[in-house]
């Protein structure tokens, strides 16, 4: 028989939560990261590019599953499987009735490994046709990953019994499931059905048919068949008439001589007016777990008697948007002034793009409904502030490094290295899907060259090619002074200096030359530069916010693998036969403090010392820059005191609560302060004075929550600094 009766708990359950299977024939080909309704995995969805075609699924470690749920009898699950990397261990396809207890259906193992990216060979498994579960499970791991693709499973061949199925057009309407109508209080709205009997031989026999249910008088049944031969169908009809607005609930019932499915049960739901009775209660409790920069949990306590839950976010300041009725709203869409963090049945969340030292607003309301029928309960939403951790840098992490000591480069590099490998294969994956990319409109991602500053929207899953986008090292590999060929080594595949840049109009535009400042200019992109410094050397200029990051990924790169097998990392001169000078260490120490590190910066450091165990120390300290002669690796003894005019100032800058909430003090160590300036993130001057002080004192209670930057004007120059406001 074709589908498994329901119980009377089960029935309840799809009132409640809608379909709770996938239909048969279902498929996937893991195109995108988010998978068919009734799919469901423990990997947090990492892909491989390879596949057939890429990309596939990827299961990397003992425990980790693909299950699927599915609704009626079974004949076969097609996969495409490869080992990668992968020693003997033990991957297996199982089969389950109940979703409880599971039996093997194959075992792979010496027929998937592999001593690199293994081939993907076409799979064939015959399944009971009583097993509503297929679970792919890394059963033990010994070594590698194995890549899972294509995976279909069919329906069982129609046999010669009589087998009821029933249609809203061409689409099936499972035992159990629901039908949506809509119409206008008084207006009728019939909606025509058809009884299938997908049996070859014998006849369907309707034996009874009746609507029951609280609101049965708003739907009207018209004539069912009593019989449908094999192999055919006939049509019958349901009219809604509402006979209020909101939520209409009644039950189709038609019994049959199937033997698996009489009665045949069919949730009917309406909504009067087009939209379903708004939720009257909200949910309660709203808690961040595992709050760290760069991502935290939110989770609530649910609503009773509700469909769903959408969460908004808003950086800096409360909510005040609401979701509009009559409107669904997927990840990343903007509602008012905020935006959509997630949208179904869940009660828990993670929000992307989390900064350090922030606070997040979130609102949840609940809803009814589907479709267009949605309706929202707007009054007073669950809120919530998480506020985020200024970074996540241990206590007492530098005790041992003192930049006034003559040590002070090789106990910094004994800091950063030796260290966990992130591979540069896994960068899709582990960076930029968890960390780098953000959520925007119709549940798709942006991400950011780092270089220019344009965006690019896509769908997931990321691809390099299809995006023009291509994963920058700031510390060209051409610089390095280890095999030009050493792809898989550490220096090359470390995060810290890997960033996404578009590959044609800005990673190959700086290609190895030196970073600096452009004086002539020889080509654009949007924020990025090309051409000649001052010194007529031809040189490349990212957009301002990303000169600072851009300069301590470079002095990251040289402290950390300087020495390593007795190589120098000075930063080369010349660079090149056709480059014959060098990367110029003044530029980029000006712009290590013109340019501190930003919250986002922070967490990017943060978030990776969680994958390598190691951080940036000049992300932590971008005074220690100063104690290094990056030309030739040797320890600089006047550290900071040797600097120009614009650092000393710089240095000397002191902004003080920072993030501040009432009040403000400004001083510039050494001089006074003629005038001072803040500036939000769209570029407006909010607050300025002119003053003669050697300490001032601001006012910024009026200022909303955000970040800001805060500029002082002194007899020897201007300096600035970026500010957080509470």
């Amino acid at each position: 028989m074709k589908k498994i009766i329901y119980s009377a708990l089960l029935i309840v359950a799809f009132q409640l939560s809608g379909i709770a299977q996938a239909v048969l024939p279902t498929t996937y080909d893991f195109a995108t990261t988010t998978l068919p309704a009734n799919w469901t995995s423990n990997t947090g969805l990492d892909s491989y590019a390879g596949g057939n075609p890429g990309p596939s699924l990827k299961l990397a470690q003992t425990g980790k599953f693909l299950l699927i749920h599915f609704a009626s009898n079974p004949g076969t699950v097609t996969y495409d499987i490869a080992g990668n990397s992968f020693a003997p261990g033990i991957f297996d396809v199982l089969e389950s009735v109940d979703g409880i207890t599971f039996t093997t259906v194959f075992s792979h193992g010496a027929d998937i490994a592999s001593s690199g990216g293994g081939t993907y060979v076409a799979k064939v498994q015959t399944l009971n046709a009583a097993s509503r579960y297929v679970k792919f499970i890394y059963t033990l791991k010994t070594a590698g990953n194995v890549g899972l693709d294509n995976v279909t499973i069919t329906p069982a061949p129609a046999g010669p019994e009589q087998e009821i199925n029933i249609k809203d057009g061409a689409s099936t309407i499972i035992s159990g499931s629901d039908l949506i109508f809509s119409s206008n209080v008084g207006v009728a709205n019939p909606k025509t059905m058809s009884i299938e009997n997908l049996g070859t031989v014998n006849l369907l026999n309707i034996t009874s048919s009746a609507i029951t249910g609280a609101n049965a008088s708003d739907f009207v049944l018209g004539t069912v068949p009593t019989s449908v031969t094999a192999a055919s169908s006939q049509n019958f009809t349901i009219t809604f008439t509402a006979a209020a607005a909101g939520t209409r609930n009644a039950v189709l019932t038609i019994g049959n001589n199937d033997a698996d499915e009489n009665p045949y049960i069919i949730n009917l739901i309406g909504y009067g007016n087009g939209l379903a009775s708004a939720p009257t209660v909200q949910a309660t409790n709203l808690t961040f777990t595992d709050v760290k920069t760069y991502r935290f949990k939110g989770a609530f306590t649910p609503a009773a008697n509700v469909a769903g839950y959408i969460v908004l976010r808003k950086n800096g300041a409360p909510i005040t948007g609401a979701p509009t009725n009559g409107m669904t709203y997927q990840r990343g869409d903007i509602v008012g002034d905020a935006q959509v963090v997630y949208s179904g049945t869940q009660t828990s969340f993670y929000p992307s793009n989390i900064t350090a030292g922030s606070n997040f607003h979130f609102a949840v309301f609940t809803y009814n409904g589907t479709g267009s029928g949605i309706a929202y309960n707007t009054t007073a939403p669950l809120t919530a502030v998480a506020t985020t951790p200024a970074t996540m840098m241990p206590a007492g992490y530098y005790s041992t490094i003192d930049p006034l000591s003559n040590t002070f480069v090789a106990d910094l590099h004994d800091k950063t290295y030796p260290h966990t490998q992130r591979y540069y294969s896994d960068y899709i994956s582990k960076f930029i899907n968890l960390f780098i990319a953000r959520d925007t409109v119709n549940n798709q991602r942006v991400l950011t060259c780092v270089y220019s500053g344009q965006n690019v929207v896509y769908t997931e899953p990321f691809a390099y090619t299809a995006n023009n986008f291509s994963r920058e090292h700031t510390y060209c590999h051409s610089w390095m002074p280890t095999s030009p060929n050493n792809t898989d080594s550490k220096e090359y595949s470390d995060y810290h200096h890997l960033f996404p840049a578009n590959q044609n109009d800005a990673n190959a535009i700086r290609s190895n030359y030196p970073l600096g400042e452009v004086v002539t200019v020889t080509s654009t992109f949007m924020n990025a530069k090309f051409g000649k410094d001052i010194n007529g050397r031809f040189v490349y200029e990212p957009k301002d916010d990303h000169k600072g990051d851009a300069a301590r990924a470079l002095f990251y790169e040289a402290i950390t693998y300087n020495s390593v097998d007795g190589k120098n990392w000075a930063f080369p001169n010349p660079i090149s036969s056709t480059i014959n000078y060098g990367q110029d260490q003044t530029i980029l120490k000006q712009w290590n403090i013109m340019d501190p590190p930003s919250n986002w910066e922070i967490a990017r450091n943060d978030f990776i010392d969680s994958l390598q165990s190691n951080r940036n120390p000049f992300v932590d300290h971008p005074e220690f820059a100063c104690y290094i002669n990056f030309s030739s690796m040797n320890y600089f003894a006047e550290g900071c005191e040797g600097l120009g005019v614009e650092e000393k100032l710089a240095n000397a800058f002191i902004v003080y609560p920072n993030p501040a909430k009432n009040e403000l003090f400004l001083n510039v160590d050494g001089t006074s302060i003629d005038a001072f300036e803040i500036i939000d993130m769209q570029g407006r001057k909010v607050m300025h004075e002119t003053t003669n002080l050697s300490v001032v004192k601001v006012n910024t209670s009026l200022l909303k929550s955000g970040s800001y930057i805060v500029r002082v004007s002194t007899p020897y120059g201007d300096v600035q600094r970026s500010l957080i406001i509470e």
